[in-house]
């Protein structure tokens, strides 16, 4: 059976399969059901295991089925892909949650909270804070032993930046107690490890095992492990929202992507990952380094926020000085479109 890979930093190797069309029987012939039009929809994501779901969406034709003609436009970062929404330069973001988001909508603009793309949980490593070799060799190997270092993350008010400070906040550190180092792109920050600019970085796989195989970092911990969170989401910009039809139509392609990569990589067995049904086509020849990484859609796969978890990460940005005030829920978070889309699939 023929193999598609997706390159870069993820490697994900999905079987492409004939076209779904459904046919019926009536009057002893076949005729085709009518599918609806693909239309275009840009959808702004990263290239990284978390996004996951997303590639085997486009690859298996998930979205198509529903009548979405899926354009991926890659980014370096989290906050752009909010600055390029906003801007109406994409349809959807599929990202993390960054205090851009937040502000862009304080500041009047109209984006929308509205799935789970993905959890830091314990027991799926996604994000890992990784240290020089030399730092651990030398006796780094605790949170608190990260006072008065140097942590690169990729932007400040990134994920990253509130992963670390709130993981610090939990062993009685503070942000002031070490130095935050915004370095713009993840790959920068690997370069910055490996050149001993700083002493530690936040970075999602397949860094942290790259960092290790060639022998520049150790992995300290697995932040899901010391703090989990909604770390990231699927958000529609207001355009899409207000038009119900195509923003279900791409929900239901996800919902199912979501389910197809869940039941392939993210099934456990006695509290232990295991591989499901789909495995082999779904991650490939890297999979015992790619399969666990994220958590998503945990919730009978539904894609179900973890709806109070953005409000406590707003009352974190304010309590920084990153936001002015928090948002209430109903101005930013709206996950019809995903109850939709399961009851539509459940029929």
């Amino acid at each position: 059976m023929p193999l598609t890979r997706l390159r870069g930093l993820v490697v994900l190797a999905v079987v492409l399969i004939p076209g779904l069309a459904a046919v019926a029987i009536a009057d002893a012939q076949s005729t085709p059901v009518s599918r609806p039009v693909p239309s275009a929809m840009k959808i702004g994501v990263l290239k990284l295991t978390s996004s996951a779901p997303i590639f085997v969406g486009v690859e298996k034709g998930f979205f198509k089925e529903f009548g979405v003609e899926p354009e991926l436009v890659y980014f370096q970062a989290a906050a752009p892909i909010a600055t390029a929404l906003a801007a109406g330069q994409l349809d959807v973001g599929a990202t993390g949650l960054t205090a851009a988001l937040y502000n862009i909508v304080l500041g009047g603009e109209k984006l929308w909270i509205v799935a789970d793309k993905g959890r830091e949980w314990p027991g799926y490593p996604l994000v890992a804070i990784v240290v020089q070799k030399e730092a651990w060799d030398g006796g780094l190997r605790s949170i608190k032993d990260l006072k008065g270092k140097r942590i690169g993350v990729t932007q400040l008010g990134s994920t990253f930046h509130y992963h670390i400070g709130n993981i610090l906040e939990k062993d009685g550190l503070r942000l002031t107690d070490v130095k935050i180092v915004p370095l713009q792109a993840m790959a920068a920050t690997v370069e910055a490890l490996k050149g001993k600019q700083v002493d530690a970085i936040l970075v999602p796989q397949p860094f942290p095992g790259a960092a290790e195989a060639q022998g520049f970092g150790k992995i300290l911990a697995w932040a899901g492990d010391l703090y989990p969170w909604q770390i990231a989401t699927v958000f529609y910009s207001d355009k899409l929202a207000t038009d119900r039809a195509r923003a279900v139509a791409f929900m239901k392609g996800y919902v199912k992507a979501s389910r197809y990569y869940f039941d392939a990589a993210l099934v456990q067995k006695d509290g232990r990952a295991a591989h499901g049904a789909s495995y082999d086509e779904v991650v490939g020849e890297r999979g015992q380094d790619l399969a666990y990484y994220t958590r998503m859609a945990v919730d009978n796969l539904r894609g179900r926020l973890l709806v109070t978890d953005i409000e406590r990460q707003m009352s974190w940005w304010v309590a920084n000085g990153f936001m002015k005030k928090t948002l209430p829920l109903k101005a930013i978070v709206d996950t019809s479109f995903v109850e939709e889309a399961v009851k539509g699939l459940d029929r």
